[in-house]
């Protein structure tokens, strides 16, 4: 919590607004998508998506591939304190969905459903994109399925599985004699992280899925701030070659390859 705490503060001290970016794709980003204070009707779909897990008292068995949780202690979880805890804010749900929205993005891939509450504004952000969410926990995927059923999510396809079992099946040899692999051509138009704050597993599966991207790709780095070595690994993504241009929003770490944009990173209040 002392990391977590000094990292924000060195965040609000280097972190601007709008009026301090000079780059005409981020500050139009900013200005229609992040700072947009209109009201959607989604929001309340995704108010009535949270209150609904806010009241459920049941307990499920979490099984937790990632690093664990600074909340619980234990891994039988009652799934309203889940939803009060450890799932994403209803504040950052609505901008995930502006995100979605403002980029009109249609090939969708989520690592980590956990009780859905981001994937339901993925979803609602654009009804006709295609959904992919990956969750390892059966317990918790089974509370997230019903709950796209009770809202009548039809554009998500939930899997359970372990992450990187499920992104090992997508790799395709290129030489039988060595361990170098290759992704299909399968290309998603955004890809959200939000399933294991451990460095060397947000390593690999940024290395992993390298080949799925395409000029207008977005990736969203969730908890960048999580720990130290959550800190490291948004250091060596920042500094890939392939990135161009990263905002960091202090919860969230944005990452854009347009190749048309200079080098840049910003650092942004939301």
């Amino acid at each position: 919590m002392l990391f977590q705490i000094k990292s924000y503060l060195q965040f609000r001290w280097h972190s601007k607004n709008e009026h301090a970016v000079h780059s005409p794709f981020i500050f139009t980003l900013i200005t229609k998508c992040f700072y947009d204070k209109k009201p959607k009707p989604e929001y309340a779909i995704l108010k009535e998506y949270r209150n609904s897990l806010l009241e459920n008292k049941n307990s499920i068995e979490v099984t937790d591939f990632g690093a664990g949780s600074k909340v619980f202690k234990s891994n039988k979880r009652e799934i309203s304190k889940i939803a009060k805890t450890a799932g994403i804010t209803g504040k950052r749900a609505e901008l995930l969905f502006r995100i979605v929205n403002y980029f009109e993005l249609d090939s969708i891939l989520e690592i980590g459903t956990s009780l859905g509450l981001a994937t339901a504004a993925l979803s609602l952000g654009n009804t006709n994109a295609k959904i992919t969410t990956l969750e390892g926990c059966p317990e918790t995927a089974k509370v997230a399925q019903e709950q796209f059923k009770k809202f009548n999510f039809k554009n998500i396809n939930s899997v359970v599985s372990e992450f990187t079992s499920y992104l090992e099946k997508w790799k395709l040899p290129l030489n039988t004699k060595t361990e170098h692999y290759n992704l299909n051509t399968e290309h998603f138009s955004l890809i959200y992280f939000d399933g294991n704050h451990q460095k060397q597993a947000t390593l690999d599966y940024f290395e992993l899925l390298l080949p799925t991207i395409t000029n207008e790709t977005v990736w969203i780095f969730d908890d960048i701030h999580w720990s130290k070595e959550m800190e490291e690994a948004w250091e060596i993504i920042k500094n890939h070659q392939k990135v161009t241009v990263t905002i960091d929003t202090f919860q969230w770490g944005l990452v854009f390859f347009r190749r048309e944009q200079p080098k840049e990173h910003f650092i942004i209040r939301v």
